[in-house]
C-alpha cells in the first residue's frame, strides 16, 4: 500500500512523519508491529541521525503499540492519541462519555461534519479491550 508518505508495511501515513517512515525503513522497522516492539534507545538512536524527530518516532511507537494492543486501524489509534490517550491503560481508565465527547470535538475540527462521528458503542468495545489488555497486579 504505496501513496501519501507511506511505505508499504506502515500504508499511508501523514507527510510530516514521511521522515521518520523511511529513517525506519532504513533501520529494518518495516511494519507497525516491529516498531511496537522498539525501545527508547534504539528510537533515540535513530533520531541521533538528524533525519528524524525523536518525538515522532516516539508519538508513531505509541500509535503502533494502541494499534497491537487494542485492534485499531492506524487511523482509530492516531485519533486517540490526538484526544490525549497515550496508551492501553489510559483509555482502560477513561470515562466514555468525556472522552466520547473529546473525539467527537476533534473529529469535527479534523474531518469536518462529511466523516461519521465515532459511535458510543465502538468507543466502550475499544474501552473493554483496554480494560482486559492491563497487565495484572
Amino acid at each position: 500500500m504505496r501513496g501519501g508518505g507511506g511505505e508499504p508495511g506502515f500504508g499511508v501515513v501523514p507527510h510530516q512523519f514521511r521522515s521518520e517512515v523511511l529513517v525506519l525503513g532504513a533501520a529494518g522497522i518495516r511494519d507497525w508491529c516491529a516498531l511496537a516492539l522498539v525501545g527508547d534507545g534504539p528510537l533515540r538512536q535513530l533520531a541521533a541521525g538528524g533525519q528524524a524527530s525523536e518525538a515522532r518516532l516516539r508519538r508513531l511507537r505509541a500509535q503502533a503499540r494502541l494499534m497491537g494492543d487494542l485492534q485499531l486501524r492506524p487511523e482509530e489509534a492516531s485519533l486517540l492519541l490526538h484526544a490525549g490517550i497515550p496508551g492501553a491503560e489510559a483509555l482502560g481508565g477513561a470515562d466514555p462519555q468525556r472522552l466520547l465527547n473529546q473525539v467527537h470535538r476533534l473529529q469535527r475540527r479534523l474531518t469536518g461534519p462529511a466523516v461519521p462521528l465515532l459511535a458510543m458503542a465502538t468507543l466502550r468495545l475499544w474501552i473493554g479491550r483496554a480494560q482486559t489488555s492491563r497487565p495484572r497486579n
